[in-house]
């Protein structure tokens, strides 16, 4: 009687991998906005499209805007519909009601954000100042720096940014960094920005935030010392070492 060869069972298949997993701890947070984030870039990106093709209702927008510069939110009705708190109402989750301590945040953040970009974008038509890839302050700084004695200034003020006490001396030290950038003609993502600034008003959040401009500054490679890569620089990145300015006529 002839035995039956044994069966060799089937290899079993590889276990699936979990939701979401990633060798990059960051790459979920830089998935997912925050409401206020969203609103801030979604206001900003109309707004800098309308500014940058001509439009006389966004150049009177961003004049607007530059005269709320160092007022308090609640004091400038002139920018109601400006800043994107509309934008940021439609971002929060169904059914959640934010506190009035949560909504006051985010109208601060989002006045200074704003107004600082209407600063930023001034006069420039052929360059975006606003860039939705993660830029942080931090890294905005470090490009303005070429590597000589003259930088220590520019370490200084930011600096200076981070160790502010008090939020109207943040936005104060903010707009003399803005300043510089625009300038150098050197982007900023003002979601981003506008997140930090959020965040810097709860306990403990000044020093998470003076961390992450920390970070990025240290962080960010120029091209003199980066690695020869096949890739080309981001068109953002273009004109970052220009110290082209103008004036506004608005």
């Amino acid at each position: 009687m002839t035995q039956a060869a044994p069966q060799i069972p089937a290899p079993a298949p590889p276990p699936e991998a979990e939701p979401n997993q990633t060798t990059d701890p960051n790459a979920t947070k830089k998935r997912e906005l925050t409401p206020l984030r969203q609103a801030v870039s979604q206001r900003i990106r109309t707004l800098q499209h309308d500014y940058r093709n001509d439009s006389s209702q966004a150049v009177q927008a961003l004049a607007r805007l530059r005269r709320g510069i160092g007022r308090q939110a609640t004091e400038t009705p002139d920018l109601w519909g400006l800043v994107g708190m509309e934008q940021f109402y439609a971002a929060l989750p169904p059914k959640h009601r934010p506190s009035q301590s949560e909504v006051l945040r985010a109208e601060r953040a989002a006045h200074v954000a704003v107004t600082l970009w209407a600063l930023h974008q001034q006069s420039n038509r052929t360059k975006r100042m606003h860039v939705e890839d993660g830029a942080s302050l931090g890294t905005a700084v470090r490009r303005l720096m070429s590597g000589t004695d003259s930088d220590e200034p520019i370490r200084k003020r930011l600096l200076r940014a981070g160790t502010a006490t008090t939020f109207d001396v943040l936005a104060q030290r903010l707009r003399e960094l803005v300043v510089l950038l625009r300038t150098a003609e050197i982007p900023l993502d003002y979601g981003l920005l506008a997140e930090h600034l959020e965040q810097w008003q709860k306990p403990g959040g000044a020093s998470l935030v003076r961390q992450a401009w920390g970070r990025s500054f240290h962080a960010h490679r120029t091209p003199d010392t980066d690695v020869q890569q096949s890739a080309p620089e981001p068109q953002t990145d273009a004109g970052a070492t220009t110290t082209h300015a103008t004036k506004d006529q608005t």
